[in-house]
């Protein structure tokens, strides 16, 4: 089983960037107004409890309460910003990204071992 960090500041995102040089990372934004947003977190978890720690790194941010984060690492990555919204991300590109409800635990577990 593998953990969600939350990303709430530039540095915690600019960290998770460089880390993608590594290792592959999962990111999930999650809004928490969202009922939609809440079904796609109840899949992610069920995905994410399944995996270890080296397959992937796997992070969350909160769309309306880091905001300014979730605007940067669409920026930086150069994707769309949408929520809920689930991107993979290796050497600094996103390699893979879906969103609302076709984020699915069995689409979580497939991108990161493809």
């Amino acid at each position: 089983m593998t953990a969600l960090t939350e990303l709430t500041t530039m540095e915690d995102w600019e960290h998770i960037l460089e880390k993608s040089n590594e290792q592959a990372v999962m990111i999930i934004k999650h809004s928490t107004a969202c009922p939609i947003s809440a079904d796609a977190w109840e899949e992610v978890q069920a995905g994410v409890e399944e995996m270890s720690e080296s397959e992937a790194e796997f992070v969350f941010v909160k769309v309306i309460e880091s905001r300014p984060v979730s605007q940067k690492i669409a920026d930086d990555i150069e994707i769309k910003h949408e929520s809920p919204q689930a991107i993979l991300v290796k050497n600094k590109k996103a390699v893979w990204d879906t969103s609302h409800s076709d984020i699915t635990k069995q689409a979580i577990q497939s991108a990161v071992r493809s």
